[in-house]
């Protein structure tokens, strides 16, 4: 009897554990609208061998699942940015599709899972020989360079590209940095600083040039995304010589 009533306690908790797991997955559609940042990054075989990729870019949810923004690409050290237009579906048990076309006809296709509260989804893009992963966080809807300021902890990875093979395979970016809300930055890592600047858009997006504190490292050009209000920074590496996705969360 004491056996039997045990189980049947557990049995139950059990279970209101699963039933509390469901509930907590339980979305409302209507939470996935208006402007987001979106970062993707790993690789792709559409040309052939894999090749690293990475995405940057602002993506606004209609209420008619209609979508609207731009995305920009650095595809093995090539950087381009198109205009996208599309539409998405998102569901009360908090997954999502969403399907892009760029400006040259070109159709992208991903799935997701949205955040409870609709500020954040993880995404993957699901077009054959794609397999890139990342996030959509919510954007202001719109920024000044004051929106950047603080305290950052700062992490950067990537790899080399075919334009310079000298660079170093990985890119060491993992640091503190300190935004002043009026351009500058000053970068921290260990015993050694090194100074970069930036620029905000009024749509959010971030152009820096940051100095890594390594010898044979000049400086780092990003572009990124202000999200979550401004603690944190969603960015890429834009020049030819890398491709690279790293993140600026405030401390």
């Amino acid at each position: 009897m004491g056996l039997r009533c045990s189980f049947t306690t557990q049995a139950a908790v059990v279970v209101g554990l699963v039933a509390t797991a469901h509930a907590a997955e339980v979305c409302n559609p209507n939470d996935l609208n208006g402007a987001y940042g979106l970062q993707m990054a790993g690789s792709t075989t559409i040309g052939g061998r894999a090749q690293p990729i990475a995405v940057i870019g602002r993506i606004v949810f209609g209420y008619g699942g209609s979508v609207s923004g731009v995305s920009s690409v650095n595809f093995n050290g090539f950087f381009l940015g198109n205009p996208v237009t599309g539409k998405y579906e998102a569901n009360a048990d908090c997954s999502m599709t969403l399907s892009l076309q760029v400006d040259s006809g070109g159709n992208e296709e991903f799935h997701g899972r949205m955040r409870p509260g609709g500020d954040r989804a993880d995404v993957q893009q699901t077009d054959t020989g794609t397999g890139e992963r990342g996030v959509l966080s919510r954007t202001p809807e719109s920024c000044s360079a004051a929106t950047f300021q603080g305290n950052y902890n700062f992490q950067l990875s990537g790899s080399a590209t075919p334009f310079n093979e000298d660079t170093p395979a990985t890119m060491p970016g993992s640091a503190t940095v300190q935004a002043n809300g009026n351009g500058g930055l000053t970068l921290t890592r260990g015993s050694v600083q090194t100074n970069g600047t930036y620029t905000v858009d009024s749509d959010c997006f971030v152009q820096l040039d940051i100095g890594l504190p390594d010898a044979e490292s000049a400086l780092v050009k990003l572009r990124g995304i202000l999200v979550g209000g401004g603690k944190e920074v969603l960015v890429v590496a834009t020049d030819p010589e890398r491709v690279g996705s790293g993140r600026f969360t405030a401390k």
